[in-house]
């Protein structure tokens, strides 16, 4: 089978932020602005949909925040989690209905979690009041079931597994690497996927489409160091996924034996936009435009140099000719 070409690749920014900030996760809203969580700072920001912007702070938490989800139009779910000190974490709803840009803003905590969380990190739906929450250093996914209206929910381990694992003895510079990283589900195969940046490996499950619980074990798609978060191209085949220490975005096939077919879209060669990436969402062009959030080497300099932290618009072009 011939590999698809890999598509030319522009990176834009659209807003930047603070040397030493972490910009963690994303979700895009129906209006074209991105909402950004940051783990260091604790914090939640809104950039406008036109670039360049000038992100306006939403709400400053008592944790780092993680993941979020849009679990209804213009209702959002964020993890906040303590990391491995305390444990304490909690699902926070934000509904920003009617919400204009600097007003307060009055978040709801919808889920304590129990005291086998350990750090909650990315979140996907898995239906329409479902979601996957990754524990990584727990080493498993959580299941989180959700009333009506998002207000309140439960939660129980959806799935632990050896690849789900953090590595506390590896060789890799602090801070600690996490297992499960990141987490998102396809109805249209009908597999959820992660990343487990420790075990340096790229996953699916079977998920039964009924009940949405595990239909099957895990299964290993691809080998892939340093994973972060990605999106998913269901109709290509591939997720682009971002290598937060290695700073590159990478396309990887969504089945399995195909391994050798991964291929960096952007950051090799060495690309200074792009340092530190962390996670990526689709705008509302799917398969073309997507967003992709760094910490500008907070994390790791590349070279030493800590840069700002940035918002970038990644457009994939095809064009022809082999990969």
């Amino acid at each position: 089978m011939p590999i698809t070409p890999v598509p030319a690749v522009a990176l834009t920014p659209v807003a930047r932020f603070p040397k030493g900030y972490f910009l963690e996760n994303l979700v895009v809203r129906a209006d074209g602005s991105v909402l950004i969580t940051t783990v260091i700072q604790q914090e939640l920001w809104l950039v406008p949909g036109t670039a360049p912007a000038t992100p306006v702070l939403v709400h400053r938490f008592d944790f780092p925040v993680t993941g979020i989800v849009e679990a209804g139009p213009d209702v959002f779910l964020v993890s906040v989690t303590a990391g491995y000190t305390t444990h304490e974490s909690h699902l926070v709803r934000i509904d920003l209905n009617g919400w204009t840009p600097g007003e307060a803003i009055a978040p709801e905590v919808v889920l304590t979690f129990d005291d086998r969380v350990r750090a909650l990190n990315g979140s996907c739906l898995l239906g329409p009041r479902v979601l996957a929450v990754a524990d990584c250093f727990a080493g498993l996914i959580w299941r989180v079931d959700l009333d009506e209206g998002a207000r309140r929910a439960t939660a129980r381990v959806w799935l632990a597994h050896d690849t789900m694992a953090d590595d506390p003895d590896g060789e890799v510079a602090p801070p600690r690497q996490p297992g499960v990283n990141g987490v998102r589900y396809s109805a249209r195969t009908g597999y959820l996927y992660y990343t487990s940046t420790a075990q340096k490996v790229f996953m699916r499950v079977p998920v039964d489409p009924a009940t949405l619980d595990p239909a099957g074990g895990p299964e290993f798609v691809a080998a892939i160091d340093n994973a972060d978060d990605f999106c998913l191209d269901e109709e290509a085949g591939f997720a682009y996924v971002t290598r937060h220490r290695a700073n590159t975005l990478d396309r990887v096939p969504l089945t399995p034996r195909r391994g050798s077919e991964v291929r960096h879209l952007a950051g090799d060669p060495f690309d200074e936009l792009l340092i530190g990436p962390s996670s990526a969402a689709w705008g509302r062009d799917p398969g073309r435009v997507m967003y992709v959030t760094t910490d500008g080497g907070t994390t790791a300099p590349p070279d030493g140099i800590v840069r700002e932290a940035t918002l970038l618009r990644v457009e994939l072009n095809p064009r022809p000719g082999r990969s």
